[in-house]
Parts: C-alpha cells; structure tokens; sequence
C-alpha cells in the first residue's frame, strides 16, 4: 500500500511530487530545502537552513508514521562544499546517536539561489534504536 505525505513546496504540484512517500515499512523524503510559507527562511546561513530543513523532514517522517530515529540513509546537497562543517555539525545534531548513512555533495546550483543546502531522507520504520 502506498501512502503520499504532501508538504508545502509550490513544486510540488507542477513538478508531480510528494514531500514524502510510503510504502509498507519504507519511507522516503523528497529532496527538502529551507522553505517556509513559500519564502525561503535563513537566507545566507546553511546551518540554520540545515535545521529547518531537519525539522520538515521529522515532520514528514511522523506523517508516515516513522520518525528520526528510523532513518537508514541521507543525502545532503551543497552549493558551496567550504561549508560542509557547518550543515555537518547541525546533522550531527540530530543524527548523531542514529548514524545513518549519508553523502554529502556539491551541486552546481539548487532550484533557487538562496537555498544554500537540500536534504533527502530514507527511512525503515522499525529500525529506529
């Protein structure tokens, strides 16, 4: 059985997308950046879009039914990798008794400028600690 969890992006509908997706155990988050209320929030500081970020992802996650502690797998997209410490420090935050996998990469560009980091979540309810 399929479940569709929608978020708020004004993407979401023209690209034909879902914030997150579950099927049986398996959940995954769309690629997620700092936007609250349409506007992008944070502008210029990747570790606080880092956390608001983290906070749409867990809120996606309860949707389906997991939480962060479920979470197998991240994947974290850049603009500019000098910042890596910053956004790695913030996941650490959240993830650091969890430790999932996770990539952390530069991108050439987002979908807008300002965003400065996007994150993607996998998860497997169950396999929280």
């Amino acid at each position: 059985m399929r479940q569709n969890i929608r978020g708020t992006s004004p993407w979401e509908d023209v690209v034909g997308y879902s914030r997150a997706v579950r099927v049986g155990h398996h959940v995954s988050v769309a690629g997620t950046t700092a936007t609250v209320g349409g506007q992008v929030v944070h502008l210029g500081d990747a570790a606080g879009q880092t956390r608001v970020i983290l906070e749409i992802i867990r809120s996606a996650l309860e949707q389906a039914g997991a939480s962060l502690s479920d979470v197998v797998r991240t994947r974290i997209y850049l603009t500019d990798i000098s910042r890596w410490e910053e956004v790695g420090r913030v996941h650490g935050e959240v993830f650091g008794a969890i430790r999932p996998a996770t990539s952390m990469v530069q991108v050439a560009a987002l979908i807008d400028p300002q965003y400065l980091v996007e994150i993607e979540a996998d998860a497997v309810i169950g396999a929280g600690l």
